[in-house]
């Protein structure tokens, strides 16, 4: 737990926050308010184009034959990564206004606050778990510094929608949102 452990450290007194989601978990579709006008509420399946299909370069392997460490696994591994690095996104939401709501992985922060970071659809993503394909990545550049104790909650990111790509040390992003207005997710701490 890279972030997440240094983030409870520094702020105790939120560190239930972490508890509160377990590692994969998607936000459930909750009544939450309308976007501004003129703005796409889009979901994360909305950043895959219809006729991609991730496991494309495991067709024709017999998963159960390899072993750990096996240099064959090793290098289909090695494929399957560099395929979802590449994966494709959708041309057509370029320049689209849009809101996506989901999950920070702090890429750079000051004293202001976190100044980029990845949102990813899924918490624990990057950090516990390796990353998505790139097209379910978003590199976001927020308008403001966004608040530590914001960050470590589900959060919804406005702005222009572009598909530029982003390396970064903890993945490749498919998409990029800058002078985004972050904002916390309207979410209910009694969902279970």
């Amino acid at each position: 737990m890279r972030r997440g452990l240094g983030l409870a450290v520094l702020l105790p007194g939120l560190a239930f926050a972490q508890a509160e989601f377990r590692i994969g978990e998607r936000l459930a579709g909750q009544a939450s308010p309308s976007p501004p006008a003129g703005v796409i509420d889009l979901t994360w399946e909305a950043l895959l184009p219809p006729n991609w299909h991730p496991r494309k370069p495991l067709e024709g392997v017999d998963l159960a034959a390899l072993s750990d460490n096996d240099p064959q696994a090793n290098a289909l591994l090695e494929k399957l990564r560099r395929e979802l690095d590449r994966a494709p996104v959708v041309k057509a939401l370029d320049g689209k206004r849009v809101r996506i709501a989901g999950f920070v992985v702090t890429l750079e922060r000051n004293a202001q606050g976190i100044t980029e970071f990845l949102l990813v659809p899924y918490y624990g993503a990057c950090i516990h778990t390796p990353p998505p394909p790139a097209n379910q990545i978003v590199h976001v550049l927020p308008k403001a510094p966004l608040s530590p104790e914001v960050a470590i909650f589900p959060v919804y990111v406005t702005g222009e929608l572009k598909t530029v790509a982003a390396v970064t040390p903890e993945g490749t992003a498919g998409y990029r949102i800058a002078e985004a207005v972050v904002e916390e997710y309207p979410w209910s701490r009694k969902r279970r």
